[in-house]
C-alpha cells in the first residue's frame, strides 16, 4: 500500500477511535450525573448542550493552529486525555468534599467540548496534507469516520467500559487510547512536520500522561473508597453498584450499646434501623384493615414491609416485585438485614418477581385484596414513572372488589406540593383518597396515601395481629390531619408525558 494511503488510512482510524472515546466522556458525565443528583434529564441536557456549544467554540479556536497541525493535535489529544480520563474522579471529588456538582460539570463538559471540537479542523488539515481533495469530499470521510466511531462508543461505555472498568477506571482507560492514538499518528505518519525538540517533548508528555492515568487507575478503588465514606456520616460496611443503583449500607454504634444501621439507595437514605419500624408501621397496618388475603407489593426490597405484612397469620401469599435482583440478595444473605427483616423472604407465601414494575402491572396475572407501593422517591426519570398518573390507573386495574392500597409519598413538611401532587395524581386515576403521616426520626415528619376505588375514602383503622410500637387508634386518627400550612394548595397531575413530580421532588429537597 503506498504511505499516502496508508497514512489516509491511519488517520481516518484515528478520527474514528478519537469519536469514540469522545462519546465515552460525554457519556460518563451524564451517566455520574444520573447516579449523584438524580435528575437524569436535566443532567443529560446541561452536559449534552454544554458540549455541543463548546465544539464549536474549540473548532473556531483550532484555526490558527493548523501551521503547526500535527504537533497541535497531539498536544489536543493529551489536554483531552489527562481532562476526559479524570474528569469523573474530579467530579465525584467534587461532589462529595465540597458538595459542588453542576458548576463543576459545567466547567469539565465545556473544556471537554472544547477539545473535542479542535479535533476536526486539526485532523481536516492533515488529511488535505496527505491527498488534496475537494472539501466536500474530505468532510465527508473524516465525519464518516467520526460518526462510526461515537457508534463504537456509544456501545462501549454500558456494555463494556462500564460492568468491566466501572465509571472511574473506565474514563482512565478511555484517556490512555486518546494519548496514544494522538501520538502515534503524528509520530509515525506527520513527524517531518515537527522540530525534533517538539518530537521529544510531545514524547515524553504522553509517557507523563499515560504513566499517570495508569497510576491513578491503580489507586481508583482507593480513592472511591475515601470519597464514598465522605458522603456519609457514618462507616460504610457494604457496598456495591448494579446496573440499576449504587446500594450502600453503613452502620454505627452508641455508647449505649445501640447498632444503627442504615441503607442507601443512590446516597438517598432507605431505612435506619433505630427508627424503621415507625415507617413500616405507618405503611403497612392501615391498609392491612382492609382484605389482605392476598397483597402485592411493589418495592420493599429490603423486606421489612413484608415482615410486617407476614404477621397476619391470614394472608395467604405475598407477590413482591423488585426491580434490582442484587438488593433481593442483599436482604436474603445479609445478616444485618435478615435480622431486621425476620427472614421474610423465607416465608412460603412470599413470591418474588425481579422486574420493572411498571412494565410488570401491564400483565400482572390476577387482583389483590392489598396492594403496598414502597418506591424510592421521584428523584430521577426513570423513577417518576411510578408516581404517574398512568401508573397509578394500571394498578388501580389489580385491586380485587373492596380493596385498599397504600402509596409511600414523602415528606409532607419538606415537600408538601410532591405530598399533595402525589395525592391529586391517585385522585386523577379514579381512586377515593385519605392521606396521613407520622413522626420517623430519620426522614422528618413522613406521609402516605391509602386509596381504593370506592366511593368514599378508606377509613384509616387498624386491625394489627398484635399490638404495634408506634401506632393505635388515636394516634392514626390523629395522623390524617394536617395543620392549616401543609395542607393542599391547588396541586397538580403528574403524567409519563409531563412528570411534574420530578421538577417538584428537585426544588423541595435542594
Amino acid at each position: 500500500m503506498p504511505v499516502h494511503r496508508l497514512a489516509r488510512v491511519a488517520l481516518l482510524a484515528t478520527v474514528f477511535v478519537c469519536a469514540a472515546c469522545g462519546l465515552v466522556y460525554e457519556l460518563s458525565l451524564v451517566t455520574l450525573g444520573s447516579y449523584l443528583i438524580g435528575d437524569t434529564a436535566a443532567q443529560a441536557s446541561i452536559t449534552l448542550s454544554v458540549m455541543v456549544c463548546a465544539m464549536g467554540i474549540g473548532a473556531l479556536a483550532a484555526k490558527p493552529l493548523r501551521r503547526w497541525a500535527a504537533a497541535a493535535f497531539v498536544a489536543v489529544e493529551l489536554a483531552l486525555a489527562v481532562i476526559g480520563g479524570l474528569s469523573v474522579a474530579l467530579l465525584y471529588a467534587s461532589y462529595a468534599w465540597l458538595n459542588v456538582y453542576t458548576g463543576t460539570l459545567i466547567v469539565a463538559a465545556a473544556v471537554i467540548g472544547m477539545l473535542v471540537g479542535a479535533e476536526i479542523p486539526l485532523l481536516m488539515e492533515l488529511l488535505q496534507q496527505i491527498r488534496k481533495q475537494s472539501a466536500s469530499s474530505a468532510v465527508a470521510d473524516l465525519f464518516a469516520a467520526d460518526y462510526v466511531g461515537a457508534l463504537l462508543g456509544g456501545l462501549a461505555f454500558p456494555f463494556l467500559l462500564l460492568p468491566v472498568f466501572g465509571q472511574i477506571r473506565g474514563s482512565l482507560v478511555v484517556g490512555v487510547v486518546n494519548a496514544v492514538a494522538g501520538l502515534a499518528l503524528a509520530f509515525f505518519f506527520f513527524r517531518a512536520q515537527m522540530t525534533r525538540a517538539a518530537r521529544r517533548v510531545l514524547i515524553a508528555a504522553t509517557v507523563v500522561v499515560a504513566c499517570g492515568l495508569t497510576g491513578t487507575y491503580v489507586y481508583a478503588d482507593r480513592f472511591e473508597a475515601t470519597a464514598q465514606q465522605a458522603l456519609f456520616a457514618h462507616p460504610i460496611v457494604w457496598q456495591t453498584r448494579t446496573p440499576y443503583q449504587q446500594i450502600v449500607l453503613t452502620e454505627s454504634f452508641s455508647p449505649f450499646g445501640t447498632t444503627d444501621t442504615r441503607l442507601y439507595l443512590n446516597g438517598g437514605l432507605q431505612f435506619s434501623s433505630i427508627d424503621e419500624y415507625r415507617y413500616h408501621e405507618a405503611l403497612v397496618h392501615p391498609v392491612l384493615a382492609g382484605p389482605h388475603r392476598s397483597v402485592l407489593v411493589l418495592g420493599g426490597g429490603d423486606g421489612l414491609a413484608l415482615r410486617e405484612i407476614l404477621r397476619y397469620p391470614d394472608v395467604a401469599e405475598v407477590t413482591l416485585v423488585e426491580l434490582d435482583p442484587a438488593m433481593i440478595e442483599l436482604a436474603r444473605t445479609d445478616e444485618r438485614l435478615t435480622a431486621l427483616n425476620q427472614g421474610a423472604f423465607d416465608d412460603p407465601r412470599v413470591r418474588v418477581v425481579t422486574a420493572d414494575a411498571f412494565t410488570w402491572l401491564r400483565g400482572a396475572p390476577g387482583l389483590f385484596d392489598a396492594i403496598v407501593v414502597d418506591l424510592p422517591d421521584p428523584d430521577q426519570t426513570s423513577v417518576a414513572k411510578l408516581y404517574s398518573q398512568e401508573f397509578y390507573a394500571m394498578t388501580a386495574n389489580v385491586l380485587a372488589p373492596g380493596a385498599r392500597m397504600v402509596v409511600q409519598s414523602g415528606s409532607p413538611f419538606f415537600a408538601p406540593r410532591s405530598f399533595w401532587t402525589i395525592e391529586a395524581t391517585l385522585r386523577a386515576a379514579g381512586l377515593r383518597t385519605t392521606p396521613y403521616h407520622v413522626d420517623v426520626p430519620s426522614f422528618g415528619d413522613w406521609g402516605y396515601i391509602l386509596a381504593a376505588v370506592a366511593p368514599e375514602p378508606p377509613a384509616a383503622a387498624l386491625r394489627a395481629p398484635g399490638p404495634l410500637r408506634s401506632l393505635d387508634d388515636r394516634t392514626l386518627a390523629a395522623a390524617t390531619v394536617f395543620p392549616p400550612d401543609r395542607r393542599a394548595v391547588d396541586p397538580e397531575v403528574s403524567t409519563l408525558m409531563r412528570p411534574v413530580i420530578l421538577d417538584l421532588q428537585r426544588q423541595e429537597w435542594r
